[in-house]
């Protein structure tokens, strides 16, 4: 299974290392979700009363959005454990002037290697643009060696100008994904070959942009427009073309109207051509009243999907109340929301790459749904959250084994509609950057009506994470995940000659995952690093078939420039 890889990636892809924190010192300037990952230092969280945050449907993982924390490289890969457990961006203070280049290599047991060089120009008033390279590759795998290698090469370019209170952007991602189905049945005569079992993707996402700059502005807005195209090694094309808009009209002083809206045009060529145009908008009214944040409006979408009796066009109220009973300290909110969550199978292959072909793919109805929870900061370096979801879903999807290959996975989805609750817990102790511990579960509890199991989708999931800083010399982290046991489906052969194989609901296995990685800085623009995944060593299946990894790790340099 290639998520103890992918562990490794996203232990080295998705952050600045810490040692970089400590070396860079010149003129650049930083991506801003760079900027987020490595050096936060104020431990500020946004007004809650004044956030009117939709609720949303739970989707695959974005491999391109940073995590804000320390070491948010320490969090097992998205597209193997979905997990909804999300840690907060942490506000930065003032940084000192940097280049933002680095070069990093390391090697590992598994035959694994890793490298990244990422360049960005010096920080400049008018523009900012950079380039971030990153490969990972594993010759040999938990399974038969080769049979479950794998590798990931990935280039990013993005760009941004500034003229006056505009921000004009434009970000290009390339990549290619080499896997292998290797949850295949061992207990044969002759194993399947390397290539005979291959899978690998081809990705590309190209985005530009324009954000208003100006916060003191009456009327925010940020528009973007992109194409995202993606194939497999089975000639299945998905071509994806989309624009979202985010803005907001200040009335007043204690009030403002807001309008966000996403449209898409996607075609899938598989066996079949399928097109799948979707549209939502959101306006709403927002006003503040003294303690009191108010927010009302609706969420009216449309999707082409003819899967299933779902309907194509959906309204959902956008109601939000939070109310600041202690000034900084305590906000209880409260909604009532919905959604249509648009899904490709870009974002699908990046949560599970073993996907069967031709999968039926829909998008997901949520709502009506109801949330409430609330934001405290009882103590200077303490944050304790909690939120509670109830909500009804149609067409969201679960992973099942196929029955024509156990190896593959088939997206499968409940005739009748999926009832989803969901309880979020964090508790996050910030001790000035020098020490950070913090804790995060997530039960979702689904009634599905027709499928026997929600298939591999956990009841169960938490993060305990901490990390400690010595001297600014010496930068240790660790992070221990549990998931609970989900289902898939296994197929045993029949007793008697011509019947058909029999269905047999399997549970998988309870994950707990312990990363522990360590920085060392030997000169000004040198550091080490050394990174153990799953030191625990059980090759459990997050997903029915694929064990991963057992004890892996990972030892490379760093050069800041």
């Amino acid at each position: 299974m290639k998520h103890k890889l992918l562990a490794a990636a996203a232990l080295l892809t998705t952050t600045v290392p810490a040692t970089d924190a400590w070396a860079q010192k010149t003129r650049g300037k930083i991506e801003d979700a760079e900027i987020e990952i490595v050096k936060e230092r104020v431990n500020e969280l946004p007004e809650a009363t004044r956030n009117f945050e939709k609720v949303k449907i739970e989707a695959p993982a974005k491999t391109g959005e940073a995590v804000g924390y320390t070491y948010p490289d320490f969090r097992l890969p998205a597209d193997k454990l979905n997990p909804s457990v999300r840690v907060l961006t942490i506000r930065q203070e003032e940084l000192a002037p940097l280049t933002g280049n680095y070069l990093k290599a390391a090697l590992g047991n598994y035959g694994t290697a890793y490298g990244r060089a990422y360049l960005h120009n010096t920080r400049s008033e008018t523009a900012s643009y950079g380039l971030d390279f990153q490969h990972l590759s594993s010759s040999r795998g938990p399974v038969d060696k080769k049979n479950s290698s794998q590798a990931q090469t990935s280039l990013g370019l993005n760009g941004e100008t500034y003229s006056g209170p505009v921000a004009l952007g434009a970000k290009i991602d390339l990549g290619r994904e080499r896997y292998n189905f290797y949850g295949y049945n061992r207990n044969v005569a002759d194993l399947p070959t390397q290539d005979s079992i291959k899978q690998v993707f081809k990705r590309a996402a190209i985005k530009v942009y324009a954000r208003n700059r100006a916060q003191d502005a009456a009327f925010q807005y940020d528009f973007g427009l992109g194409f995202n195209y993606w194939s497999d090694y089975y000639q299945a094309r998905e071509s994806n073309v989309y624009a979202t808009l985010r803005s907001g009209y200040r009335l007043g002083e204690t009030s403002r109207v807001s309008i966000n809206g996403d449209v898409s045009f996607l075609s899938h060529k598989d066996s079949l051509t399928v097109s799948r145009p979707f549209v939502q908008v959101t306006p709403a009214y927002e006003v503040t009243l003294n303690r009191l944040a108010l927010s009302v409006g609706a969420t009216l979408g449309y999707t082409g999907d003819t899967i299933g009796k779902a309907r194509q066009f959906n309204a959902y109220p956008a109601v939000r109340v939070a109310y600041t009973v202690t000034e900084d300290k305590f906000v209880a909110f409260a909604g009532l929301g919905g959604a249509i969550q648009r899904v490709t199978m870009y974002d699908l292959t990046t949560e599970n790459p073993w996907l069967a072909p031709n999968v039926r793919v829909a998008d997901t109805r949520r709502g009506p749904t109801l949330y409430f929870g609330f934001n405290a900061t009882p103590a200077r370096a303490l944050q304790v959250n909690a939120r509670v979801t109830l909500s009804n879903d149609r067409n969201l999807y679960f992973y099942n084994n196929s029955r024509r290959d156990s190896s593959k996975f088939d997206l499968v989805y409940d005739p009748k509609a999926t009832q989803l609750i969901n309880v979020h817990g964090e508790i996050i102790y910030n001790a000035a950057e020098q020490f950070r511990l913090g804790l995060k579960a997530d039960y979702n509890g689904y009634n599905v009506k027709t499928l026997a199991k929600a298939y591999h989708r956990p009841a169960f999931q938490s993060v305990l994470f901490g990390t400690y800083n010595l001297y600014d010399k010496l930068l240790l982290g660790a992070e221990l995940y549990t998931y609970s046991s989900s289902y898939g489906t296994g197929y045993r052969r029949p007793t008697t000659v011509g019947l058909p194989f029999e269905a047999v609901v399997r549970p998988t296995d309870t994950v707990i995952d312990l990363n522990l990685r360590g920085d060392y800085r030997i000169m000004e623009n040198l550091s080490i690093f050394a990174l153990g995944n799953n030191l625990i060593g059980k090759k459990y299946e997050r997903f029915l078939n694929y064990p991963v990894k057992g004890i892996n790790v990972l030892a490379g340099v760093t050069y800041d420039f």
